[in-house]
């Protein structure tokens, strides 16, 4: 087998048959939609499918010189490309309900906008949190082969992870279809940048998947209030709070009925 000196430390079973390899001498790409019409290779042929003795056809370096240019055949790639389409639909959805019914309202955040973070795939299915100038959620979204259009809006469900049990309320809308949504913080205004925002969702996405992160009690009541506590972190200059929630905080322990 084949080994490439800058590709994936020579795994070569993660490069696809629709992998675009680059001599790592010269910069000259190998396309496999195109062939090489200098060693008589036909259009379709993958890299791993070519002759033993295939050299670039401008320095002559052997095969092993090559390294990944783009691979949009890639297991990584098509569940990018999975996560951008369906997510592009759950923020369309929720930018439409901004739009037309959320924009005036008073307890709006409007420093903030609609945007689908963090999102990766977790045992199958699109994860991560959606922030909105009036909410921000963890939002899991169904897996390929899977239909949740007949969810019943408003049914709760409990979804188990490393930090916890946390409980999902059910959801469909027209365009995203079916969805399973953890609140997060249901009021924003104690976000004064949508940056800030940004960076509590990343947070929440690390913290998710640590164990340390399980709460040390089982009353939710006591875990809320913590929670709330510790939103509110003066600066060092004293002005303003700043959102700061602490490793308990970010899970919002109070949700998590197994914490």
């Amino acid at each position: 087998m084949n080994r490439f000196e800058g590709s994936f430390l020579g795994a070569t079973d993660k490069i696809s048959p629709m992998a675009i390899m680059e001599c790592k001498i010269c910069w000259t790409p190998y396309d496999p939609a195109h062939g090489d019409d200098y060693r008589q290779v036909e259009p379709g042929t993958p890299f791993l499918a070519l002759p033993p003795d295939w050299s670039c056809p401008n320095c002559s370096a052997p095969k092993e010189q090559f390294m990944v240019l783009e691979d949009p055949g890639s297991v990584a790639q098509v569940e990018a490309n999975r996560i951008g389409t369906t997510t592009a639909r759950l923020v369309a959805d929720f930018r439409e309900i901004w739009h037309a019914k959320m924009r005036d309202v008073p307890m709006v955040n409007k420093m903030l906008s609609v945007e689908a973070f963090g999102f990766q795939m977790v045992e199958g299915r699109p994860l991560g949190v959606l922030i909105s100038p009036w909410f921000m959620n963890l939002i899991q979204l169904p897996g390929e082969d899977e239909d949740w259009s007949n969810l019943t809006p408003g049914q709760k469900e409990v979804i188990s992870f490393p930090s916890g049990d946390y409980e999902f309320l059910h959801n469909v809308r027209e365009m995203t279809g079916g969805y399973k949504a953890c609140a997060l913080f249901s009021m924003m205004n104690d976000f004064k940048t949508h940056a800030a925002a940004v960076e509590v969702a990343e947070a929440v996405m690390s913290a998710l998947f640590d164990e340390e992160n399980r709460a040390e009690t089982d009353r939710a009541a006591d875990i809320r209030q913590a929670r709330e506590a510790e939103l509110a972190v003066p600066d060092v200059e004293g002005d303003d709070p700043l959102v700061a929630p602490t490793r308990r905080g970010l899970i919002t322990g109070g949700l998590s009925e197994g914490a």
